[in-house]
């Protein structure tokens, strides 16, 4: 069955600029597609008139009927005074005016008896409130607020008083709730830690709808799509297969198209000399050669016109490298930082060596671009100290870029700050994408993406050894993080990095420090091996908790009773049990709400629960029959 059908779709915003142009696809009911394009393609453009929020010039778009489709972009305006906790029970009016109704008629029943119509109406309700789930909102709620760090606290704040990337987390928290048929994801990571992230791509895996997801976040692509629209030109060109797969059959559909070219135009080239030939022949007595010619030339122009293949150019350009003296590039000694009573990290003692690749990870809000700050001296930590290696020369790049004068174009901001001249200046800018007219633009009306560039572009003036950068592949298309990456590989001198990139973590770092409550874990590995060292520790704390489940005295079991009603009462009583044991996890986990870890615990044992009470339901069954 087709859940979205896009037919032909037309839509431009200036005269003769059609930012989709034709564009054509479909989508099959379950089915997890990723949106890919460069910015400005009109990715989000599409999503917009999927959801009515503008008008198709031309074209169609078909939702199959009865789906509900949810846009994660939209921020709906909410109610003066609403908190973050009222948001999310907004995904549950459906159920609060179910409750509401059944409300009114077991009032009605207590007081007359109550129709039998009354009777009827309140069972499909009841049916209906127990099928949608109900008698399990709050643990929804909690599940997923802390799947995507939706602390306690925040819950209590007001909704309009959040930032926009918290405003984004919610609202995705709020169609989750929602159990939309439909999910359009506009960036949907582009706000969430390593651990929000991997909650939502397991969240998704197991999602029973339809999902079209804009990202830039590769591993999320890698992980979570099935198949690939890329918009390019307006129009749509498909791929059966995840990120890895789009960018491998992508190669190869660029090199057979360059291989048919060039074959295209050997081909016309040598119809070019067949055509001169027949004209020499012609001019020497056979008038007829010269139609054999003149048709041959309409093919040669025809095989000429066609255009070669293009690929996205690579960065041109490399970091310079200043030769290092010494093993020690940082010696973090006992550092600490705190704001107020919350202590950020403490007793922080590491070392950085020549050549070293480091990826600081960590939940937001720990601290990692503070200990950064901290580093490069824009910030005093409380305790401690840091020492740098005396040839060591260092370059930042933040997380939120600024210049000095937004209104100077690119030119002038390279002539200024990288003190070079206006020919170097404008080829150090176009090796990072910036040409023609563009780079006359002031800097203060770049996008976010466009600033990081410029920034990067300037470092790259000065002989460096140690590179710090925070989130240096935020509000970057997917081709302008391969250009960071291509700066960076023969980047052979110290790097220390903060990311949430785990495509960028995983090429990149060769140590991880993981900062947590406080302290710094130091791993000497690359990403993937740090995750398998998590998950091995996980394994083992799982393990002793089992083994000490199993040292604990079970009762006395008791021998069988052959008779049918003494066993269909004991199934009874053990239903009994199963239940009580059932609400009190269900208590524990409304206790322990804010605790994801204990979370998951309890929901495994949930699940067992419920398994174990639906088996004690059907041998019941069978005692009673």
């Amino acid at each position: 069955m087709i859940d979205v059908s896009v037919r032909g779709l037309t839509k431009a915003f200036e005269e003769k600029k059609n930012i989709l142009d034709g564009l054509t696809f479909q989508v099959q009911q379950g089915e997890r597609v990723g949106i890919l394009g460069r910015n400005g393609a009109g990715k989000t453009t599409l999503f917009r008139l999927m959801v009515g929020e503008l008008t198709e010039d031309r074209g169609d778009i078909d939702i199959a009927r009865g789906k509900r489709m949810g846009l994660i972009s939209q921020i709906p305006r909410y109610p003066e005074g609403y908190t973050v906790e009222d948001v999310l029970k907004t995904a549950h009016r459906t159920l609060d005016e179910i409750q509401a109704r059944m409300e009114q008629l077991e009032e009605r029943m207590a007081s007359t008896g109550g129709s039998r119509a009354e009777l009827e109406e309140y069972d499909r309700l009841q049916a209906r409130f127990q099928r949608m789930g109900g008698y399990d909102t709050e643990v929804q709620r909690h599940r997923v607020a802390n799947g995507l760090d939706i602390p306690p606290a925040m819950r209590e704040q007001l909704f309009d008083s959040l930032s926009g990337g918290e405003k984004t987390r919610v609202n995705l928290a709020r169609l989750i709730l929602e159990d939309t048929d439909i999910l359009l994801l506009d960036e949907p990571t582009n706000h969430l830690d390593m651990r929000a992230c991997e909650w939502l791509e397991d969240y998704l895996l197991h999602f029973r709808g339809t999902v079209l997801a804009i990202s830039h976040d590769r591993w999320f692509l890698d992980r979570v799509v099935q198949r690939v629209v890329e918009i390019v030109d307006g129009k749509a060109q498909l791929y059966n297969g995840n990120y890895t797969f789009y960018v491998q059959e992508k190669r190869r559909r660029y090199e057979e198209q360059l291989r048919q070219w060039e074959k295209s135009q050997k081909e016309a080239a040598r119809l070019q000399k067949a055509a001169d030939d027949l004209h020499l022949w012609a001019f020497m007595g056979n008038d007829k050669l010269h139609k054999r010619a003149f048709s041959m030339e309409k093919r040669i122009a025809r095989l000429q016109a066609a255009p070669r293949p293009r690929q996205e150019r690579k960065l041109s350009v490399r970091f310079r490298e200043q030769d290092f003296q010494g093993d020690e590039v940082l010696v973090l000694d006992g550092l600490r930082k705190s704001y107020g009573e919350k202590v950020l990290f403490r007793d922080v003692t590491l070392t950085v060596e020549a050549g070293e690749r480091i990826a600081l990870v960590g939940d937001n809000g720990t601290g990692k671009t503070t200990l950064l700050r901290c580093i490069m001296g824009e910030e005093e930590a409380d305790e401690g100290y840091l020492y740098t290696g005396p040839s060591v020369k260092s370059a930042y790049l933040p997380q939120l870029v600024r210049f000095d004068d937004p209104d100077r174009d690119m030119v002038d901001t390279m002539l200024w700050e990288a003190r070079c001249t206006p020919q170097t200046a404008r080829d150090r800018l176009a090796a990072f994408g910036f040409r023609g007219e563009d780079v006359f633009k002031s800097v203060g009306v770049l996008s976010g993406g466009e600033q990081s560039r410029l920034r990067l572009c300037i470092l790259m003036r000065d002989d460096i050894n140690f590179l710090v950068l925070d989130e240096p592949t935020n509000h970057l298309d997917l081709v302008s993080r391969e250009w960071m990456e291509d700066a960076l590989a023969d980047y052979g001198e110290a790097l220390l990095f903060v990311s949430h990139d785990r495509w960028f973590i995983e090429k990149f770092a060769t140590r991880i420090w993981y900062l947590q409550d406080g302290t710094i874990q130091d791993f000497r590995g690359g990403y993937g091996a740090w995750r398998e060292h998590l998950a091995r520790q996980e394994s083992l704390r799982q393990a002793a908790r089992e083994a000490q489940r199993k040292k604990e005295p079970r009762p006395a079991g008791k021998k069988a009773e052959p008779n049918r009603d003494r066993q269909r009462q004991r199934a009874e009583r053990d239903i009994e049990k199963a239940e009580a044991a059932l609400a009190a996890i269900d208590a524990e986990m409304e206790q322990n709400a804010a605790d994801y870890q204990k979370l998951l615990e309890l929901g495994q044992r949930r699940e067992a629960a419920e398994a174990e009470l639906e088996e004690l339901y059907r041998l019941w069954e069978s005692l009673a029959d």
